[in-house]
């Protein structure tokens, strides 16, 4: 008898979800249906179209591979977004600027007699003026999913990194999104430090029922730089209990700060312990590509004539953050302005002060076979044994992180990274990779090992 459409995706996506780690499957594939079933062709529906381009580079050959093995047929796979406009492109990073005017929510909550929690979004910060680079794909990827399906994925999500990178970006987008959707969802965004100081408050006047009422019934709370609470007994004593109301009634947490849970000093175990329920992920400086692209759409958004060449100058110049880029910018049109001068590479170089080479922006010849070896001796193996059967777990890990490196470094196709390690198939290949992201997102200590790695081979 012949499968419906919806009955073979059915068997493809079990299929896969034994193959892929359970927190990507649940990202990237838990929320797709079948469309149709033609001829040689199933099409599938993804949520966003962001999401339809990355199951399609990532997981596609995967995909295809189970068809065929499940189904005794080869089938083209074809992924659409059928939904209007819920997507994320390629955006602008942006943090708040103090005062400007954001959007009061929950304004129906002094009805029912509860006083809603403070709580200003800045309607700038949406999902399609993010610009999705390597350093933020999957902070981006994960909010874009809280927003679509609040507290069912990643409850609490953690976002965090240095200053400019775009968190508070990201954490706005997603209280954006949802209010968008849902306007009778009550949101309350509060800085930690407001947190405390109303606290505080709330104690001077008597009012410790109120404070604790304002911020319980609540469906969304989006809190940022929770670092600000480390050291502050009687605040973390009230967040830790706050959040377990929160976690219990299944409503959505959002979290930022400066460093992840357990690298936040002073802060209490059983808090850190919360943090990490749900999901941990970073965001690290922009690289070359992702800073060029944020200075190009700034531009194109602010109708500014710019050429490629100060473009590329300003983002090899500029590297720590997505607001010095932004103050760069800033600067070369004060500049053209009070010395009434077009914006040219030499103006830049005027206003900027002399170009600085940077090496990592260069990519450096490393072979796959340097990969591997590296890698094996960075966790003290043998090449060989990367390349043997073994499968215990001092040989899977270092086995894994360099295909990993490889292909994201390298581009290789997974049928070629397979046949550097004893043969393997290109579908053992995805999973390694897809098994590392994972584990990279959940462990800070495994992501910094390979990030310096990954810093020594590569400059980058």
């Amino acid at each position: 008898m012949e499968l419906t459409a919806h009955e073979a995706w059915v068997k493809i996506r079990a299929s896969a979800q034994g193959v892929l780690p359970e927190q990507t499957y649940r990202t990237w594939l838990a929320s797709t249906t079948a469309l149709s079933l033609s001829d040689d062709t199933l099409v599938v529906s993804a949520p966003t179209k962001f999401a339809v381009e990355w199951v399609e580079d990532k997981y596609g050959t995967l995909l295809r591979d189970i068809a065929e093995r499940e189904l005794g047929a080869r089938l083209r796979l074809r992924f659409e977004h059928q939904g209007g406009e819920e997507r994320i492109e390629f955006p602008q990073i942006t943090e708040p600027f103090p005062g400007e005017p954001g959007h009061v929510l929950a304004p129906d909550s002094a009805a029912r007699g509860v006083r809603p929690a403070v709580a200003l979004l800045n309607e700038r910060y949406t999902f399609d003026r993010f610009v999705i680079g390597r350093s933020n794909e999957l902070a981006a990827a994960a909010s874009d999913r809280v927003a679509a399906a609040p507290a069912t994925t990643y409850n609490p999500l953690f976002i965090w990194g240095g200053t400019g990178l775009g968190k508070t970006h990201l954490m706005h987008a997603i209280g954006n999104t949802i209010l968008e959707r849902r306007p009778d969802r009550q949101i309350a965004y509060v800085p930690s430090e407001q947190f405390t100081n109303e606290m505080i408050d709330a104690i001077k006047t008597g009012q410790t029922a109120l404070f604790r009422e304002r911020y319980r019934r609540i469906d969304i709370l989006l809190v940022d730089d929770v670092h600000f609470i480390a050291n502050k007994e009687g605040t973390q004593e009230e967040f830790f209990h706050t959040f377990n109301a929160l976690y219990d009634a299944k409503k959505q947490i959002v979290i930022t700060s400066d460093r992840a849970p357990q690298e936040i000093p002073g802060l209490q175990e059983r808090l850190v312990s919360r943090f990490e329920w749900g999901l941990v992920t970073d965001i690290q400086p922009p690289d070359l590509e992702t800073r060029s692209a944020i200075l190009r759409k700034k531009a194109d958004e602010d109708a500014i004539e710019i050429e490629d060449d100060v473009i590329e100058y300003v983002a090899r110049n500029r590297r720590t953050s997505v607001r010095q880029l932004e103050g760069a910018l800033i600067k070369l049109l004060a500049f053209s302005s009070l010395s009434r001068r077009e914006i040219s590479l030499k103006m830049a170089q005027d206003a900027l002060g002399p170009e600085v080479v940077h090496p990592e922006d260069e990519p450096l010849e490393v072979s796959p076979e340097e990969v591997r070896a590296r890698t094996a001796s960075s966790w003290g193996v043998s090449v060989e044994a990367l390349m043997s059967k073994r499968r215990n777990r001092t040989i899977t890990v270092p086995r894994r992180v360099a295909m990993y490196l490889i292909k994201t470094n390298l581009d290789l196709p997974y049928s070629d990274i397979g046949h550097l390690f004893g043969g393997r198939n290109h579908s053992t290949v995805i999973y390694s990779v897809n098994k590392v992201e994972a584990e990279m997102a959940s462990d800070p200590g495994l992501r910094t090992r390979i990030g310096q790695l990954q810093q020594e081979l590569f400059r980058s």
